[in-house]
């Protein structure tokens, strides 16, 4: 009689878990080893920010939904763990998978590992050096507790080595986030309609256009911050029309300030995954403060400005197409317009991204699992 498969917990919650969290689900069908269980925080409940992607993305509809959205970072991490706990101990899974640095991560780690559970952080290790970010406090938390580390870019090796953890439990996988960028771009190539998306009828009637991601808090919150933002949008528009795909809170905080965008900056919703990809790859500069749109960016060649002090993905600057450009104003535009004089960084793309990480984790954890 055939042993069961082990059991492994996908943790997803919010936006940037779930272009993740699908190429896992597909590596994992496909090798058959093992079997996984979709936890679904609901860290992220809109349906801009949510049900969208599952579709677009093939992801299955969740198997658990603790629904714990909303409230404070302590409030939200304190119900997905009350939440996730009774999980744990129906299921008893043999692993739990974590992905990024959102509070679902930080939260379900610490539940797993309490409850004797095994933890695997996918994308462990990266470190912005800047703990004032709250994201940077869930990636050093979980990677405190992990037990197996996939890491991204050998900055992560190099971080998880000098915080003292073994070297055989660190693997260099590559990145399942671009594991989905090429699958879904590839998509657009073939069988996708684009003529469906919001992206297309604007890219047609622009031409030549940025566009703008900006939603951190040293950029978004504060009446200071937001005025130098939104002052280097204004400008950069000035140059080249501008779409922004506006985040809830930029949006929140700018008519509560009651700031005015230029008329060439065309704003939008949250986009879903395929209309923003379609959007982006063709632009002539990407201009954000995200870190996933850092490393999407560098996987397909595209001139990225970063308006941040610090990256968490170093590889994305060393060897991408990303340039950090700190959050002054005159450096910002002077960055952007090198871009837009055709003097962008050339860049390539990092070892292991090759859409195959997904496959590698996979191997890895079936090993470690014994499966």
């Amino acid at each position: 009689m055939s042993q069961p498969r082990p059991l492994v917990h996908l943790i997803a919650g919010a936006r940037p878990n779930f272009m993740k969290i699908a190429p896992l689900l597909r590596a994992i069908a496909a090798d058959g080893r093992l079997q996984a269980r979709l936890i679904h925080t609901g860290q992220h409940f809109d349906k801009d920010m949510n049900d969208v992607f599952f579709q677009e993305l093939g992801i299955p509809t969740p198997d658990v939904r603790l629904n714990c959205g909303g409230g404070s970072h302590a409030e939200q991490t304190g119900k997905i763990m009350i939440a996730y706990e009774a999980c744990v101990a129906e299921d008893r899974p043999a692993c739990c998978l974590v992905v990024g640095d959102v509070n679902s991560t930080l939260a379900c780690a610490i539940v797993a590992k309490k409850a004797g559970v095994p933890v695997a952080h996918v994308e462990a290790g990266l470190r912005s050096g800047d703990r004032g970010m709250p994201e940077e406090i869930n990636r050093l938390v979980t990677d405190a507790i992990t037990d197996w580390f996939f890491v991204t870019e050998p900055s992560g090796r190099a971080h998880l080595l000098r915080e003292g953890q073994p070297p055989e439990a660190i693997h260099d996988v590559g990145h399942v986030m671009v594991d989905n960028l090429l699958y879904q771009a590839a998509k657009l190539g073939q069988d996708f309609d684009t003529t469906t998306l919001e992206s297309d009828a604007l890219k047609r009637t622009l031409g030549r256009y940025a566009v703008v991601t900006l939603h951190r808090p040293s950029n978004v919150d504060g009446e200071a911050n937001l005025r130098r933002a939104a002052g280097v949008v204004n400008e950069l528009a000035a140059d080249v029309p501008v779409v922004f795909p506006m985040h809830p809170r930029t949006r929140k905080n700018l008519e509560a300030l009651g700031l005015a965008l230029a008329p060439n900056v065309h704003v939008l919703g949250p986009q879903p995954y395929m209309s923003f990809l379609h959007l982006w790859k063709d632009a002539a500069v990407v201009l954000t403060d995200s870190g996933g749109l850092q490393e999407e960016t560098t996987a397909l060649g595209v001139p990225c400005v970063t308006m941040r002090e610090s990256t968490e993905r170093p590889v994305t600057v060393d060897e991408g197409s990303n340039v950090l450009a700190g959050t002054d104003p005159a450096r910002v535009l002077a960055a952007c317009r090198e871009a837009l004089a055709g003097h962008a960084k050339a860049g390539r793309r990092p070892a292991l991204w090759d859409g195959h990480s997904s496959e590698r984790i996979v191997e890895a954890l079936a090993a470690r699992l014994k499966a």
